[in-house]
């Protein structure tokens, strides 16, 4: 694990108003051996499902191909290439933003015709060296693009968004150009100021949620906004389960009063467990009732403890289906998929201690053994959401 810097990437994203598929894609990839992440954002020509298909084809084969260790600029001028063209237009047409990010903070970026990239360490932007570049393509003549390459240091955030975002609002009186990239940077910068440490996923849902905002909360265009934020690893422990041996149990306690980040507790018989060794008392929460999910309690020194494997699965649930977790009802599978998604290194230790009730043919196979349980959420995180998450059974 990289200690220098954690590199978080999320993407934002608002369909055009009245469409079901969006226009725009953002793919993003983490190489499990290398650290090395690659990131395309591509904005299909017009809107709905065949915007989608070039954004897509775009987005999967600039994935492929650099991660491949193909030429950037090469790929770049291959993908151009190859777009099918629209039977209206008599153009293939997808514009894209791909940055090929090493683990030490090397990037190197392409862009062609979204609108730029913008570097932020803090609120300040940076200036990017962009070295413009034409390339022959089979559709639409030579095009200009741009390439640049620098070093990403802890506390900088690279910010890539469509041409949605920037002219948002546009031809409204107060926005008769839109909201401009400008003041979409602006925006950013005051996000950053007023919270210095804000997520890659906050930022970006922030700045989607303002350009929807000069729409009128009716996108006129696909409306898309990243974030990779260099940062600070923020590490979470999360203990599920008793240890299959009694004798450690106090060293549990001991290790979750130790740590040095924020901690989950998932299970009633584990919460316990370790108010016991540690000295203290978990208290029910009833402050918010929900019909599936049992409640939440607390216990000091702990940040959330939830109910086991039934909260656990429908964790797992929310996040296969991307679900978001500022616009669910806060029950304990919503705050613990939140705070998974707030953190980057997370350690799962899980006790091996079977709990027969957990083996009764009779309940829902979403109750299935903590084990296998722990391994799908840990999948989910690292190839989903791009986490360094690992499991320890004790």
């Amino acid at each position: 694990m990289n200690n220098r810097f954690f590199i978080e990437v999320d993407c934002a994203r608002q369909n055009k108003h009245g469409q079901g598929a969006p226009g725009d894609v953002f793919l993003s990839q983490r190489d499990p051996d290398e650290g090395r992440i690659v990131c395309v954002l591509a904005d299909g020509l017009g809107s709905g499902i065949k915007a989608n298909v070039l954004a897509t084809l775009t987005a999967t084969m600039a994935l492929k191909y650099v991660r491949s260790d193909m030429d950037i600029c090469k790929a770049a001028g291959v993908i151009m290439s190859t777009l099918p063209v629209c039977s209206e237009r008599k153009i293939g047409y997808s514009t894209f933003t791909i940055a090929d990010i090493h683990p030490d903070g090397r990037i190197r970026m392409m862009e062609y015709d979204n609108p730029p990239a913008v570097l932020l360490e803090g609120p300040t932007v940076l200036p990017l060296e962009k070295k413009p570049m034409e390339i022959e393509t089979a559709h639409l003549g030579r095009r200009p693009l741009f390439y640049s390459a620098f070093q990403a240091r802890r506390e900088m955030r690279l910010v890539l968004f469509s041409d949605g975002l920037s002219q948002a609002g546009m031809g409204r009186p107060r926005t008769p150009l839109g909201w401009t990239a400008e003041k979409a940077v602006l925006f950013l910068r005051e996000q950053i100021r007023r919270l210095p440490n804000i997520s890659a996923r906050q930022l970006c849902r922030a700045a989607v949620t303002e350009a929807l905002r000069q729409d009128q909360f009716q996108a006129q265009d696909d409306i898309s906004c990243a974030v990779i934020y260099f940062r600070r690893p923020r590490k979470l422990l999360v203990v599920t389960g008793p240890p299959i041996d009694r004798k450690k149990d106090a060293q549990l306690a001991a290790r979750v009063a130790e740590f040095d980040g924020r901690k989950v507790i998932c299970g009633g018989t584990t919460a316990n467990l370790i108010a016991r060794e540690l000295g203290r008392t978990v208290r029910v929460d009833l402050s918010f009732l929900d019909p599936e999910i049992p409640p939440v309690s607390t216990l000091e020194g702990v940040d959330l403890v939830t109910e086991g494997t039934l909260t656990m699965s429908r964790t797992a649930q929310l996040l296969e289906q991307n679900q978001e977790p500022d616009t669910s009802r806060p029950n304990a599978a919503v705050r613990l998929m939140n705070i998974l998604l707030e953190s980057d290194q997370i350690e799962f230790v899980v006790g091996t201690k079977i709990n027969e009730a957990h083996q009764d043919p009779n309940l829902p196979v979403e109750l299935d053994i903590r084990r296998n349980l722990i391994r799908r959420i840990v999948s989910l995180l690292n190839e989903k959401y791009m986490k360094q998450a690992s499991i320890e059974f004790i």
